[in-house]
């Protein structure tokens, strides 16, 4: 039993892009897939599958790369709030990653979305991730 899911998904994913694989295979939760669904809106990630063929059930998600560089779209991500130290933001505050380049993934009290739609929506929340 690990005591940070989100930082465990995160490095899987770190992991991965390090080595070069196409597609990582994750232990899926409820905040995993808003998380993984952000990915792909946003463009870092070609595509994911959610697999719920046993009790927890599986993510799996096929990484982006450049054709002409090989090097992958998710330059860093980031695990920000932890759970010795969490980090929360009213929606004034809002993070801007790289100048407005990047994206903070939020939980919010409305749901995980990203930094630019917490804004919008005048939410605050705890800024689980960075992106870029």
């Amino acid at each position: 039993m690990y005591t940070d899911p989100i930082a465990d998904f995160l490095t899987r994913v770190r992991n991965s892009i390090s080595a070069g694989h196409r597609v990582v295979e994750i232990p899926a939760s409820n905040l995993k897939k808003e998380m993984t669904k952000i990915l792909f809106d946003q463009g870092y990630i070609l595509s994911y599958q959610f697999n719920d063929n046993n009790v927890q059930g599986t993510i799996k998600i096929a990484l982006k790369y450049d054709r002409d560089t090989k090097e992958s779209v998710i330059r860093k991500i980031q695990r920000i709030s932890t759970p010795g130290l969490r980090k929360y933001v009213s929606a004034k505050e809002m993070p801007r990653v790289l100048n407005g380049l990047g994206i903070a993934i939020v939980s919010t009290s409305k749901g995980v979305m990203t930094n630019k739609k917490a804004r919008q929506e005048n939410v605050g929340g705890e800024v689980l991730c960075y992106v870029y």
